[in-house]
């Protein structure tokens, strides 16, 4: 029968990938409305064989009669808009980091936790993590269920495109610019980004971790376990596409690499590439435009007695946003909507 979609954000890198992400996997939809700020309205975007759809203005949109909404406008916007397409009988799928921790909001992965869905009924809102949580607690989950998680060791190397169309675009001209001897202009990171990393995404907090880091420690908790021990250390590098991660796990008892590569391999959603040679594992760049969760370079930890080291890698604007709100969105369809 087709439900009746609506896209807030539609024009940002993350809103684009939701459209495309649809279209690609045949979301079964009777309509769908596009929507962005008033500096947006009238433009056009793609989606898949429809062609180009006209972009309507998100403050004076009705969400009533909607059935699902895929929100990434923004923390500010969503919070004011969510709510009013709650409101209006509309589920929210929410791609922004403001409902993330509220104790009514389930925050989910579909392979890891699809049983907190129902949770969504107490705001008719669903928070979708954040990029670098999705990829790690993706590969956490079947290693936790093996060999119960003491703690995480994480570092890593996000992806420029994490920090939407600007950030893209400041990687790409500091780039060039270097070649012509244009000075670096710097707008949306702190320093060069360019032929540089930056330990530093989001603000810092009063602990000395930014709120990045501290994202990815509180909502592995909410996911997977509260009793998990994170911490994470975030990095922007520059890359277009792709966030990468070393991660480095402590378990109660022993899960061999044998039996990690096992699990890893029978989880939806993961590939494993792990090979002990030249080219035997997976770069943020082969990563980009692809739906799986990389795992590579599985290996024992030595310095405590249960433990693995991995390299994970996905494609942040894919699995890490737009593919993880759309497989929430079939999950509720097929468990709750149907």
């Amino acid at each position: 029968m087709g439900h009746k979609i609506a896209v807030m954000g539609a024009t940002g890198a993350v809103g684009r990938e939701v459209l495309t992400t649809l279209s690609e996997r045949g979301f079964d939809i009777k309509d769908i409305t596009v929507l962005a700020s008033s500096r947006s309205a009238g433009t056009k975007v793609s989606f898949g064989d429809v062609g180009e759809l006209t972009v309507k203005k998100l403050a004076t949109f009705d969400f009533k009669g909607i059935d699902i909404v895929l929100s990434s406008p923004g923390g500010a916007v969503s919070a004011e808009y969510s709510p009013k397409a709650a409101a209006a009988g509309a589920i929210v799928i929410d791609n922004t980091s403001h409902f993330r921790m509220d104790p009514d909001v389930p925050l989910i992965v579909p392979e890891v936790n699809p049983e907190d869905l129902g949770g969504y009924k107490k705001r008719n809102i669903i928070a979708n993590p954040n990029c670098s949580t999705i990829q790690m607690v993706h590969v956490l989950k079947p290693l936790h269920d093996a060999g119960v998680i003491k703690r995480v060791v994480v570092s890593t190397y996000q992806a420029v495109s994490g920090g939407g169309k600007d950030a893209m675009d400041e990687l790409f001209n500091q780039t060039r610019g270097i070649f012509v001897n244009d000075p670096i202009v710097k707008e949306c990171f702190t320093k060069q980004i360019a032929f540089n990393v930056i330990p530093h995404i989001d603000v810092f907090m009063d602990d000395g971790y930014t709120k990045e880091e501290w994202k990815m420690m509180v909502e592995t908790k909410k996911i997977l376990d509260p009793k998990i021990k994170v911490t994470a250390t975030c990095v922007r590098v520059p890359v277009f596409i792709g966030h990468a991660e070393a991660i480095s796990v402590e378990f109660e008892k022993e899960v061999t690499v044998e039996r990690a590569r096992e699990l890893l391999k029978n989880t939806p959603g993961i590939t494993v590439i792990d090979h002990r040679q030249d080219e035997g594992y997976v770069t943020p760049q082969e990563a980009a435009g692809e739906d799986a969760t990389f795992v590579s370079r599985v290996r024992t930890d030595p310095t405590v007695d249960y433990g693995l080291s991995l390299w994970v890698v996905a494609d942040n604007l894919r699995k890490g946003a737009a593919l993880n709100a759309v497989q929430i969105a079939e999950l509720l369809i097929k468990d709750h909507l149907s």
